[in-house]
């Protein structure tokens, strides 16, 4: 899918190597692990806040943290010369960690996502979940399905992102920098518009 962390992924695989895109990726996959466990356990008490009287409220208040995220992104100045990038290429382990933590982070300040996976796990029980039933095996199937395609997708992205690299100027990561800040502000904006509009 299109969205802040789909232009961040390719932005961390151009300017910090594979390595820090995998780290950052295992971040977003965790978020959504949490979310799909949440969505599991909780499915009617979730599904009731996400469409009930307090939507707009995540909504907001979502869209407030994606906004503060997009202007950090968009007010930070990337330097690309043969020192940084070397130091960018060969990531510490809290380098990694971090990264993983941001991607963690953005994910699961989106409650797109939340509404994503109640939708994918209602379809996925083929209509039969209520408060009573129980999910069957085949719906872990299908979303174990879906969370290694996610991977595979997001790897194809990394590695086709590092092939970019060579042509890639400290001009081109200013102008990615501010469109994946405008991006990501564009859906905080997006998410507070519905909110109110839903208040």
């Amino acid at each position: 899918m299109i969205g802040p962390v789909f232009f961040l992924l390719l932005e961390t695989s151009i300017r910090k190597g594979v390595r820090a895109a995998i780290a950052f990726d295992m971040g977003v996959l965790l978020s959504d692990l949490i979310y799909i466990i949440i969505a599991l356990i909780f499915y009617s008490e979730v599904s009731k806040i996400t469409s009930g009287e307090y939507a707009h409220i995540i909504q907001i208040v979502g869209g407030i943290i994606l906004m503060v995220f997009g202007l950090v992104t968009l007010l930070k100045k990337p330097k690309e010369d043969a020192k940084e990038t070397d130091k960018q290429l060969n990531s510490t382990k809290k380098d990694l960690i971090l990264l993983g933590l941001k991607g963690f982070l953005l994910n699961i300040a989106n409650p797109g996502v939340i509404f994503y996976w109640i939708t994918v796990i209602a379809l996925g029980a083929d209509g039969k979940k209520n408060a009573n039933d129980a999910i069957d095996e085949s719906t872990y199937w299908y979303i174990l399905i879906i969370m290694i395609t996610f991977f595979a997708v997001d790897l194809l992205k990394i590695f086709g992102a590092k092939k970019l690299r060579p042509f890639i100027t400290e001009n081109v990561l200013v102008g990615l920098n501010r469109l994946i800040g405008l991006i990501i502000i564009g859906t905080g904006v997006l998410l507070m518009i519905k909110g109110f509009l839903a208040k």
